[in-house]
């Protein structure tokens, strides 16, 4: 088994001789990733327009949209690429925060301004950054029930 650490500096020392005394091997490109408890949720290791891995903070992440096998992580400072598919993303962000809206988009509650109704069970977003995005009919009841409509 690989998995990916993403833990404080000062624990991932330790951490890293017990899995790999454990037989577990550490790798930046494994599908599984370990993290501490009060990290959980806060950050995501995305790539830069040059490439190079950085840990943005969850709370700056507007929208996450995956088309084909990219996936961008929209944020209040730019885009990143993600190494990640989105339901790892889904799996790693706080869901009392976050809400996956249709099988390519995840958006962040706080960055909701505006829900418009649409015709067939869906609704359009306004996003902060004014994106519009879809609400698809197959996650309209968890979306109605995420926000409480």
């Amino acid at each position: 088994m690989r998995i990916r650490l993403q833990i404080s500096k000062a624990q991932i020392e330790s951490v890293r001789r017990e899995l790999e005394a454990a037989g577990i091997a550490i790798d930046d490109k494994a599908p599984y990733v370990l993290s501490e408890a009060e990290a959980a949720g806060n950050f995501l290791t995305v790539r830069d327009p040059e490439g190079a891995r950085v840990r943005i903070a969850a709370d700056g992440i507007i929208f996450i949209e995956s088309y084909g096998h990219n996936v961008d992580v929209h944020t209040t400072d730019g885009t990143y690429a993600s190494p990640d598919p989105l339901y790892q993303l889904a799996a790693q962000l706080d869901p009392a925060q976050f809400l996956r809206i249709s099988n390519s988009v995840i958006i962040a509650r706080r960055h909701v301004k505006k829900i418009r109704p649409s015709l067939s069970m869906k609704f359009v977003l306004t996003l902060s950054d004014g994106t519009l995005v879809d609400v698809t009919r197959s996650y309209y009841g968890a979306f109605r029930e995420f926000f409480h409509i």
